[in-house]
């Protein structure tokens, strides 16, 4: 049968007191606790005994973790005049929301780069874009 031990500091935190009054529950004896070393662990039976609550609820939640994908995406444009790298600058940070995006021209090649780092989605949506502001150039 495995035994939770838990460290003063785990106590303190899980019934919201401070390190010292934890220790000083132990000193008195109000609370039971073994001796490893220079610290105290104290069972999960005796935090029950001690508070009434089951020795279940101080057992930690397992940590749950969901996938996040992130997408940087690099999009060149050649034969971009100012105006247009000012328009597509202007309304991409616009409505930049949940994604980052970089726009950078260069003026004497007439080229512009932008950089999307966000979900796929979004970095697809942001291509289509693009694309429609390119279009309506022409």
């Amino acid at each position: 049968m495995k035994q939770d031990l838990y460290s003063v500091e785990q106590v303190a935190e899980q019934l919201g007191l401070h390190v010292k009054t934890v220790r000083n529950y132990v000193r008195e004896g109000r609370l039971k606790a073994v001796r490893i070393g220079k610290q105290y662990r104290i069972s999960g039976q005796d935090l029950a005994a001690l508070t009434g609550r089951p020795v279940a609820s101080f057992r930690p939640e397992p940590v749950r973790r969901t996938r996040h994908i992130e997408v940087s995406s690099i999009v060149e444009i050649d034969a971009v005049s100012p105006e247009m790298a000012s328009r597509l600058t202007n309304s991409l940070m616009a409505c930049a929301s949940g994604i980052r995006v970089e726009a950078i021209y260069d003026a004497q090649r007439a080229r512009m780069k932008i950089i999307l780092v966000g979900t796929m989605d979004q970095n697809a949506s942001y291509f289509k874009f693009i694309n429609a502001i390119l279009e309506s150039e022409k």
